[in-house]
């Protein structure tokens, strides 16, 4: 299904947006016959799974320019990438330790002419900076991720939410935080909000930086 497809459920992506998002996708394909930025067995289904969960947080997020965020573990750039292309006015750092993969998603982001992305590779314990958001993508187990990342939040409110993390994660995040002094400040379920039977048990998780513990 080509990407066009889901501008109905999108209403806050422009034009120029789904053009680069068209473009990104192209792109990522290409690299991934070359490096394997997205498991081989999903690349097929890059718009239906991956792309169409990412820009789930464009229903949620409204980002003021300006606005920085930081994507930890960003793989084959998700949802770093589609993020920047759908919020060119804020700045995005994506960070990853693999090599191969931050070349190559630096690489993508050259050739979309994105002016707006910076792409490191680094650990997240490493990393100090502080910004509005952090986001993963089942990146690791929420109380590890969490302890990795609440030192590079901020607290604030500039944008339509409180700064805060931004987690992709399946029903094992209760599982996860059971024992844990933390709960997310909101869960988007993403099958009500994509309509798609495979997202199912997927959430969009929002925890308020001031609520996260250091640990």
């Amino acid at each position: 299904m080509k990407i066009l497809a889901y501008k109905s459920l999108f209403l806050n992506i422009n034009k120029r947006s789904w053009h680069l998002l068209e473009e990104w996708a192209k792109l990522t394909k290409a690299w991934n016959d070359k490096i394997n930025l997205i498991s081989r067995k999903d690349i097929n289904a890059l718009e239906s799974k991956h792309l169409l969960h990412c820009l789930a947080v464009t229903n949620i997020l409204f980002l003021k320019s300006g606005a920085k965020i930081l994507d930890v573990g960003t793989g084959g750039g998700l949802p770093g990438l589609p993020m920047a292309i759908c919020y060119p006015n804020a700045n995005f750092t994506l960070i990853d330790s693999i090599g191969k993969k931050v070349k190559a998603v630096s690489e993508i982001s050259k050739e979309l002419g994105l002016k707006n992305v910076e792409v490191k590779q680094i650990r997240a314990e490493n990393m100090f900076e502080k910004f509005d958001f952090v986001t993963g993508r089942a990146v690791k187990n929420l109380p590890k991720f969490i302890s990795w990342t609440s030192k590079n939040l901020r607290i604030g409110n500039k944008n339509n939410i409180d700064n805060g993390l931004l987690y992709w994660k399946g029903s094992d995040y209760k599982g996860e935080l059971a024992y844990e002094s933390y709960q997310p400040d909101y869960i988007y379920n993403l099958g009500d909000m994509l309509k798609e039977e495979y997202f199912l048990d997927k959430y969009l998780l929002y925890f308020k930086a001031d609520k996260i513990k250091p640990i």
